[in-house]
Order: C-alpha cells, then structure tokens, then sequence
C-alpha cells in the first residue's frame, strides 16, 4: 500500500480566495456571512448568506471563461490550479494517465439551471443555450480542472450532498493507496446562492431567517434558526 500526503491545496471561500487570506481571516475568526447581493431575496424570507467575494477571476480567466463553465467549475478550477502552485508541480513530468481529479459537488450548476429553465418559458426552447448541458451537469467541475491540466487519469464527481467534498477526498486517497494513480487533485466545488437554490431551501426551512450575519450561524444554540447558505471550493493535491 502506498502513502498517500497532501503537497498543496487551494481554496476560494466568503472568507478569502487564497490560502494565506483564508488562513488569516480563520485565525481573526473574520465572518463570511452577510447580506445577499445575487438577486432580490426579500421574497424568500432569508436575507444572508455565505457569498464568494472580490473573486479574482483573471488570475486564470478571461471573461469569455464564464459563458463556457457555470460558476461552480470556475471556483474548482481555480482551486485546482492554486494546489498545482502551492506544491509546485510540474505537469510536464507528470504521466498524465496517472494523474486524477475526483472533485465533488452537490447539485452542479444551479444557477445555469435556473437561467435557461427562465429563458425557456420567456423567449421559447430554441433560446435555451447549446453550452447549456456541459456548464450545468455535476461531473463538469472535474472534467473541466482535466481539461485545464492535462490529466487523463480517473476524472469523476461524486454526488453525496454535503459530504461530496469529503467523499472525493476519500476516493481519490484510496485510489493513490491502492496503486491506481501517483497524483490526484480531490475536493469539492458549490456555487447555489440563487433564487431557487436560496428558495428551495428556506421552504425545506432549512435556512435561518435571522438577517444578522453575526447570529446567523448558531448551531448548537436553543434558538438556531437554520444554516446560512455558503458557495465556493476547496481542492487538495494529494
């Protein structure tokens, strides 16, 4: 059996989008919660959520990037490419048929869900985006961090709700382990802060209605109200 080490990892998150600012603001005990600016909640009766600020989308992409990849595959591979740096990887002397991405996510592309399922039933089916399948389906996190990198090896994304991040971590262990590949990048991916995911939540009175980010997130509290929606990825090398 082989041991299997994490050499790097990379993060966009409400409370930083790199390692040394997340790392800082978990230390300052800084809170990513705060008032929703994606669209009018007021109709949902939730008002905060966990919202990815201030992303540095140039940092790997170009603006034509996101009418190609739903916001869910654009914090994955951003993540992705950040573990590749943060160990210093070479890919070149990588064998790409042994080199993985296991990468999960809960839903996949919710908001590219909801834009053309709109755009559908306002302007008809034949204005439903050709790119709309490959940016909303679950799998396309990991298919597009192989596309991006170069590797051929196992490209898979586990499903398990909130655990799917964790979940892949675990595959993508076991995989190295176990002989099947020398490096994988493993972790999860979530982009849901829109109407129907903030929607569909709050009638599952899942969420809490509370809007002070400050006692938003109070789980072991008598008086907790429900979680705060959060978005953003997390993947390591291993």
């Amino acid at each position: 059996m082989n041991r299997v080490v994490v050499t790097g990892f990379g993060i966009v998150s409400p409370i930083g989008n790199d390692a040394e600012s997340f790392l800082t603001s978990l230390k300052e005990g800084r809170n990513g919660i705060g008032p929703i600016t994606k669209f009018d909640a007021s109709q949902t009766g939730v008002s905060v959520a966990a919202e990815v600020k201030d992303f540095p989308l140039e940092k790997y992409f170009v603006k034509k990037d996101t009418k190609r990849m739903d916001l869910f595959s654009i914090y994955g591979v951003h993540a992705a490419l950040d573990a590749i740096e943060m160990a210093n990887l070479s890919l070149e002397q990588v064998d790409a048929d042994r080199f993985g991405v296991m990468v999960g996510s809960g839903i996949g592309g919710l908001p590219t869900i909801e834009e053309q399922v709109l755009r559908m039933n306002q302007k008809g089916p034949k204005r439903v985006s050709p790119m709309f399948v490959p940016m909303s389906i679950t799998n396309m996190v990991a298919g597009n961090i192989a596309l991006r990198v170069g590797a051929k090896g196992i490209c898979t994304t586990t499903v398990t709700a909130c655990a799917s991040g964790t979940h892949s971590i675990g595959e993508a262990f076991r995989n190295i382990k176990h002989g099947y590949a020398d490096v994988m990048l493993a972790g999860g991916s979530e982009s849901t802060i829109c109407e129907v995911g903030i929607a569909g939540f709050a009638t599952l009175t899942a969420l809490t209605t509370e809007s002070d980010p400050n006692k938003a997130s109070t789980p072991f509290d008598v008086n907790r109200s429900g979680f705060a929606m959060g978005e953003g990825a997390g993947v390591l090398l291993l």
